[in-house]
């Protein structure tokens, strides 16, 4: 999500609601076998409403996000005292035990708005443990005082005003433990797929608050990458400018072909890749590759029926209605639709780029990449 991240310095002065939390993060409440009930627990953040993190705990955004009905993400990473996660180029950092991976759903009442009476629906928790990754949702209650552990998921309905000024409605799917694998399965195992090097990568506006509450915030650019290195978040990573990145998907300015696989790495091909759930389709939508038959271009489907609509490839170049990546995409079949899960909407801007992106293409150009 694009927003502003407002510094809290002007918030810590005596008496106000956010300094009357003084402990840190609880690193028992990580590691224990039993996972707290409550968010408020672990002391992630500062304030009962979760708005506020605690210290060691830093906020980040991608440059791309995976499409989740348009809902808001609020993304934070913990990672211990003393440890560091380290840089790999292509793909997510490996992050040491302890780390937590945090991230909100949330939806304002008028998407036209996201800064302005904003509802938060769950947090998810991603906890690196000595055997592995385990996956946590809670939910939030009406008063957004507190979430809420639910390992078997649960529902949220969920009214607001889209982008557009559309009176919408979603019964919000908060997925069981099991589900979260569904997108963070690599080669059987529950992996993390957001921070990496390519997606971090990009300048994000950050507004400075003075240590007058009164006083004029400052403006700055700080660079995601090169924030997590000054932090000592992240080792072995090189200056921003010598390290792997990608464009934003819906900026024009940027190259078609660049925006359009950067939106397949991102919503695709944490399934789609040679160790995913989706292997066996024989798509391979990593930003890392290169052939364009392996990612679609002239590619017959690995099994007729319902998916493929009987149409021939993968990606037809030059004819996007014929093109089996963009019929699934638009589709909200539950036997047809990808991705099939974290959604009950179409992208809409995300079929428009694959349109586009398909029309532009040579006939040959599956033997051209």
């Amino acid at each position: 999500m694009r927003r502003w991240l407002i510094a809290l310095a002007a918030l810590l002065c005596a008496g106000s609601a956010v300094a009357q939390a003084p402990l840190g993060v609880d690193q028992s409440a990580i590691a224990a076998n039993r996972p707290p009930e409550l968010l408020s627990a672990y002391h992630f953040f500062r304030d009962a409403g979760a708005r506020h993190e605690n210290a060691g705990v830093t906020e980040y955004d991608l440059q791309n996000e995976l499409y989740s009905d348009g809902a808001l993400k609020f993304r934070y990473v913990y990672i211990p005292p003393g440890q560091h996660a380290t840089y790999n180029p292509d793909t997510v950092f490996d992050f040491p035990v302890g780390t937590v991976l945090i991230k909100t759903f949330a939806f304002a009442a008028d998407m036209a708005h996201p800064d302005r009476n904003v509802r938060y629906l769950e947090t998810r928790l991603l906890i690196h443990r000595a055997d592995g990754w385990i996956a946590l949702p809670y939910v939030w209650n009406e008063a957004q005082t507190e979430a809420r552990l639910s390992p078997i998921g649960a529902t949220v309905p969920v009214d607001f005003i889209d982008a557009d000024g559309q009176s919408r409605h979603l019964d919000w799917a908060v997925p069981n433990r099991n589900q979260c694998k569904g997108c963070h399965d690599r080669a059987g195992d529950l992996v993390p797929i957001g921070p990496s090097a390519r997606n971090l990568n990009w300048a994000n506006l950050v507004q400075i608050a003075t240590s007058e509450p009164s006083g004029p915030a400052r403006v700055t650019e700080i660079n995601q990458l090169d924030d997590w290195r000054s932090r000592g978040l992240v080792s072995g990573a090189p200056p921003s400018a010598q390290a792997p990145r990608v464009p934003n998907a819906f900026d024009p300015s940027a190259p078609l072909d660049l925006r359009a696989r950067a939106y397949l790495d991102v919503n695709c091909a944490h399934c789609h890749n040679p160790q995913g759930p989706a292997h066996t389709s024989g798509l391979d939508l990593r930003w890392s590759q290169h052939e364009p038959i392996a990612f679609g271009v002239n590619k017959r489907p690995v099994a007729a029926g319902r998916g493929s609509a009987n149409m021939q490839f993968a990606i037809a170049p030059g004819d996007p209605d014929h093109s089996f990546l963009i019929y699934r995409m638009q589709s909200l079949d539950p036997g047809v639709m990808m991705p099939e899960l974290a959604r009950q909407t179409v992208d809409q801007r995300g079929v428009a780029l694959m349109r586009e992106w398909v029309s532009h293409m040579n006939a040959d150009a599956s033997r051209h990449p």
